[in-house]
């Protein structure tokens, strides 16, 4: 396991922590020069960083035949696991897939409590940092995105607001699942407690929303997409 320090350090560089997010949104394979131009830097720059990023196991690094004779290519591409940043170590994630084994064991009636438990934690969550925000309250609506904003961002997305004739709506794409572990061997219930807890969020800034998922990890996209519809 690599040293914290390594990874913290290598991830300090503000240029070379966006094109690690940039390729975590994007999941595709990237030459140097198509990093190069996206961050207009020179070549060199770019090999450094994604040799820096390759280092500490945050993307992966492997050779593609062109079709047109010559030396295989490099390219690179995003690690769909990760990076785990403990200290001192601590095995969360081992706990977490125990819990969930559990829930499936103890079937239906053990989910609706667990998609309770999450939903009333993002609920919890979010009054929290509405509170940050007490000296503003009444909070407008642009103000409440700009929460959640800042909320979605730790976990990959960005809300998108749609402007409709009668309401308006949310579409974010979540592209870096903070449960992608526990989607390979109980994705289902992963998925419901997840959108339970997105759901309390949601609901403690705009009222009661209309959930629509119609993009899932689960089921081989690239993307959990979702609209909501605020009808407050």
């Amino acid at each position: 396991m690599l040293h914290p320090i390594k990874i913290t350090s290598t991830l300090a560089d503000e240029t070379r922590f966006s094109i690690y997010e940039y390729m975590l949104q994007h999941k595709k394979l990237f030459t140097v020069q198509e990093i190069a131009d996206e961050f207009q830097i020179h070549s060199n720059v770019a090999r450094l960083h994604l040799t820096k990023l390759a280092e500490i196991g945050a993307i992966s690094a492997e050779f593609l035949k062109t079709g047109k004779g010559g030396r295989p290519g490099r390219v690179y591409r995003i690690k769909q696991e990760g990076i785990q940043l403990s200290f001192p170590y601590r095995d969360n994630s081992t706990i977490l897939k125990w819990c969930i084994q559990l829930i499936d064991q103890l079937g239906e009636e053990a989910l609706q409590q667990a998609k309770k438990i999450s939903y009333e934690d993002g609920r919890q969550m979010m009054q929290q940092l509405i509170h940050t925000q007490k000296d503003t309250l009444p909070l407008s609506f642009d103000e409440k995105l700009a929460i959640l904003t800042k909320s979605a961002q730790q976990i990959g997305y960005i809300p998108e607001v749609i402007h409709e004739a009668h309401s308006k709506s949310l579409l974010f794409s979540i592209y870096n699942c903070p449960f992608h572990e526990q989607m390979k061997e109980n994705g289902e219930i992963t998925c419901q407690l997840h959108e339970s807890f997105l759901r309390g969020q949601v609901e403690i800034l705009f009222g009661d929303s209309e959930f629509a998922h119609f993009e899932s990890m689960l089921h081989h996209c690239d993307f959990c997409k979702y609209k909501i519809t605020i009808r407050s």
